[in-house]
């Protein structure tokens, strides 16, 4: 048993490494961005994303202090927000957005897009990251009449509720901050953003349990994680 829990914990390794792949594929190149990174946790990825587009302007939002502290070390500017309220940000100040992995756990999702949709320019795009609600894995799950894979995090006394196969099942507690709220499938995600007004410009996949990660590429409705890029035209 702790054999397979080695290999599915590496291959999630690997869908976070495509995932990350992703997001900088879809960046766009240019050293004059406001560049935004939305949960930016330590600020190790809002760095590498940053340079990627080029730009020295390289901001963040972050919730837990010791976090922000270290984003605040590697040079990113840092202001501390709930997600779910309002961005202290001004009307179109902000070039380019990523959030990884953010979506799934706010309880406001219409404030969270509807904000982005304020902070950013005319023609400013927003990468944003989640688990696939529609991957085979999560199907697979809810047809053994088992939790989704993706939410199984749901209560602070312990991981994996509802779902035997949960890869951290019963090892840790989680605060409701990290708890997984709502989970969008293919098209549940471009919908919501569309709603909001944005334009969708492109949709990616990462990872594709229980089979190779390279069909993700062909069929992405069906992947682990799906990152989207819209535009607010």
């Amino acid at each position: 048993m702790g054999f397979l829990k080695g290999i599915l914990e590496k291959m999630w390794e690997n869908v976070w490494t495509d995932n990350e792949s992703n997001i900088q594929k879809l960046l766009d190149p240019d050293t004059n961005a406001v560049y935004l990174d939305l949960g930016c946790d330590d600020g190790y990825k809002t760095v590498f994303r940053g340079a990627k587009i080029g730009t020295s302007d390289i901001n963040g939002i972050e919730v837990v202090e010791e976090r922000m502290v270290l984003a605040k070390g590697k040079n990113v500017k840092v202001k501390e927000s709930d997600l779910n309220e309002f961005f202290p940000y001004e009307d179109e100040s902000i070039s380019a957005i990523t959030a990884n992995q953010v979506i799934e756990h706010l309880y406001d999702t219409d404030k969270f897009i509807s904000e982005i949709y304020r902070i950013l320019k005319k023609d400013g795009y927003a990468i944003i990251s989640t688990e696939n609600a529609s991957s085979w894995h999560n199907i697979i799950a809810l047809m053994m009449g088992f939790q989704m894979f993706s939410l199984t995090n749901i209560s602070n006394k312990k991981t994996g509720i509802g779902n035997p196969f949960a890869l951290h099942k019963n090892e840790t507690t989680l605060s409701s901050s990290w708890q997984h709220l709502r989970i969008f499938s293919y098209q549940g995600l471009i919908d919501i953003f569309k709603t909001h007004g944005f334009t969708v410009r492109e949709i990616i996949g990462a990872g594709y349990f229980p089979l190779f990660k390279f069909l993700s590429k062909i069929d992405c409705r069906h992947s682990s994680v799906l990152t989207i890029k819209v535009v607010k035209t």
